[in-house]
């Protein structure tokens, strides 16, 4: 039928183009399958700290 065609601006893609390569490199520098975070997460779990939260107050340190 019909197609929905979505406009995005130039900026946007620039955007979303400089987020992925930010992962990229984020994820180059701390593997997201890294067994010792792994490990790390289980363990916060188990005393009560989410393993989301602790990922997220080390990311708070980098901005």
């Amino acid at each position: 039928m019909g197609e929905v065609v979505q406009i995005v601006s130039r900026s946007e893609r620039e955007r979303v183009r400089l987020i992925r390569e930010a992962r990229a490199i984020y994820d180059s520098i701390f593997p997201p399958a890294d067994p010792v975070s792994a490990h790390q997460d289980n363990v916060a779990s188990s005393h009560g700290f989410s393993g989301a939260n602790a990922a997220r107050s080390d990311r708070s340190h980098l901005s």
